[in-house]
């Protein structure tokens, strides 16, 4: 299986990040994995095709937003809180206290 991209501290980019988060679906997956802390795919409880939810999960991934962790067959969703932090402190804290 390949690995998946996951950007480096010093590759998040800002931009990334508020394009990813300018769709309200996205938005609500940051909402929900901000609750559930770690989560399969499956639990993100979003009515929508598995294509077009990989995709908003592709999304988020390569702008560093979340992390995805592969154990066997599943997919484990998580948010990057202390990458981000570190890179743009207080903005995820700013952006979740909002939703």
């Amino acid at each position: 299986m390949r690995e998946l991209f996951h950007p480096t501290i010093d590759q998040l980019s800002l931009s990334l990040i508020l394009n990813a988060l300018g769709d309200p679906i996205r938005l609500n997956i940051m909402k929900n994995l901000a609750i559930q802390q770690e989560t399969t795919c499956a639990c993100c409880r979003i009515d929508m095709t598995k294509s077009a939810l990989s995709h908003h999960f592709k999304v988020l991934r390569e702008a560093g937003l979340i992390n995805v962790r592969i154990d066997g067959k599943q997919r484990f969703l998580s948010i990057r809180y202390d990458d981000l932090e570190a890179r743009f402190p207080g903005l995820l804290s700013t952006i979740l206290r909002i939703l």
